[in-house]
């Protein structure tokens, strides 16, 4: 449409690779939002006549019923919903565009509909966090093997591993609050990037859409895309660390581990062995992480030494945004529902506790709380005990220790009771109760802290979800003074 009074017809071929609708339906309800606070705003700076307004604001809530099925051909959806009010008020629908270019409408929609999609992918998140945090309260003294290099290394618990997990998703919730605030802020107004000539007023716009500031350089406003890219890193952290969690739901549910088991409705069977239960759901998750990473590297190269200010480039980072969106609002909701169902085999997990000699760091420890011996010589000791792959005796401690420390360690007040106290998995971890420990008194400090602060968390994110919606409503319900 507005390229044929310049440029006259053009390929189909070339109109449609220069088409963006596809994605843009994802930003529909948001450009007539957008188009509503804009003349309104023209209105009351009295660039356009109240009747005008009128004529137009009725098209557009025509438009908005209908849908945009309703919308004709044209390049994006802006072009179309122009050419839509065209057709149902004439000549004079076309001052909707005063003072505006496809530049900052099309940045304020994105930001518009991202904001939306934000406070649904924190809402999500505090959804998982509380279900790692209930199930976590369950499992205090289920004592379970922790690894390093996917080693037994030490005795830990449920709640301490789970509250692992769970403390990544708060800071992942966290970088999504702090991003939110920089999304939501308003480009409307920027014009091409030069601002515009007539008397606009910026700040009614952004009011009237629950921006909560502006985005103030006009040049800015129109060619930044690094909200976007914010939102795409940290969406890639959440998958990140959620592909983590997935990792660990396939390996513990094979038979090898055997610690947990999937619930039939969060798994698959094989289409040639009826013997199968594949944790496919975690599987798709830990591999969909890998896809909103695409997005993220797409998105940077894409943005990547453009000049200032608008450039074309910048319509193919949206369906990357939109599709990290969605890979990543449907791994967190299918992952908080595979927790939530998860069956623990907590015999299996405490019989697995302390294999691959994981208490050798508490004798080592023990060694030196009673002999006073430095860490290093103990290390030592022990590490010679676990190189013969036996069940460690005071006897072999003292043999080793009367050889490389010069005595024995039951000369210095470690007995056979501080051995089996040693070797013990659950004495391990209840010694283990400094802060951030696994002791059971410490996970229950740590859970409760934790559910206060999605407590907060919940209502910072109802006072946004309030703002923001308010403001839409009032929107709809306006008309010009």
């Amino acid at each position: 449409m507005f390229r044929d009074q310049r440029l006259g017809k053009s390929r189909q071929d070339v109109v449609e690779y220069l088409s963006s609708r596809d994605a843009d339906l994802r930003i529909f309800h948001s450009d007539l939002l957008v188009d509503r606070a804009h003349l309104l705003m023209l209105s009351e700076q009295n660039l356009i006549s109240r009747d005008i307004c009128y004529q137009i604001m009725a098209a557009i809530d025509d438009l908005m019923a209908e849908g945009p099925e309703a919308l004709g051909p044209g390049e994006d959806v802006h072009e179309a919903i122009e050419a839509y009010i065209l057709q149902k008020v004439g000549p004079e629908g076309g001052r909707m565009h005063t003072g505006r270019s496809r530049n900052d409408e099309v940045a304020t929609c994105i930001r518009l509909s991202l904001r939306e999609e934000m406070l649904s992918l924190m809402a999500g998140q505090l959804g998982l966090l509380q279900t790692m945090l209930h199930i976590a309260a369950d499992h205090t003294e289920t004592v379970i093997p922790g690894f390093t290099h996917t080693q037994h290394a030490q005795p830990t618990t449920l709640a301490h591993h789970l509250l692992s997990h769970a403390d990544a998703a708060a800071r992942d919730l966290s970088r999504l609050e702090e991003a939110y605030g920089r999304v939501n802020q308003s480009p409307l107004g920027a014009a091409a990037f030069a601002s515009t000539g007539f008397m606009i007023d910026r700040t009614l716009t952004a009011r009237l859409l629950g921006f909560e500031g502006l985005v103030e350089n006009s040049m800015d406003a129109v060619s930044t895309r690094d909200f976007i890219l914010e939102v795409l890193s940290d969406m890639a952290i959440v998958m990140v660390n959620l592909s983590r969690l997935a990792e660990e739901l396939v390996l513990w549910s094979t038979s090898e581990f055997g610690y947990l088991e999937l619930d039939n409705l969060y798994a698959s069977t094989s289409s040639i062995m009826p013997q199968k239960k594949n944790p496919d759901t975690a599987e798709l998750a830990r591999g969909k992480a890998g896809s909103v990473l695409g997005s993220l590297v797409a998105a940077h190269a894409i943005c990547k030494a453009l000049p200032m200010s608008y450039n074309r480039d910048l319509q193919e980072i949206t369906p990357h945004l939109w599709r990290a969106v969605d890979w990543t609002a449907s791994t967190i909701c299918i992952l908080e529902g595979c927790l939530a169902t998860l069956k623990f085999n907590k015999e299996r997990l405490e019989k697995s506790s302390g294999a691959g000699f994981s208490t050798a760091t508490e004798i080592a420890d023990s060694l030196v709380r009673k002999t006073g011996m430095p860490f290093r010589t103990a290390h030592s000791i022990v590490g010679r005990i676990a190189a013969t792959g036996g069940r460690p005796a005071l006897a072999d401690l003292d043999r080793i220790a009367l050889e490389m420390a010069g005595y024995k360690v039951s000369e210095r007040g470690f007995a056979q009771s501080d051995l089996e106290k040693a070797l013990d998995t659950k004495s391990n971890v209840a010694l283990r109760s400094n802060t951030g420990g696994p002791a059971p008194e410490e996970t229950e400090r740590m859970i409760k802290e934790r559910l206060k602060m999605i407590a907060l968390a919940e209502e910072r994110l109802e006072q946004r979800r309030e703002c923001a919606s308010r403001a839409l409503a009032e929107l709809k319900n306006l008309r010009p003074s």
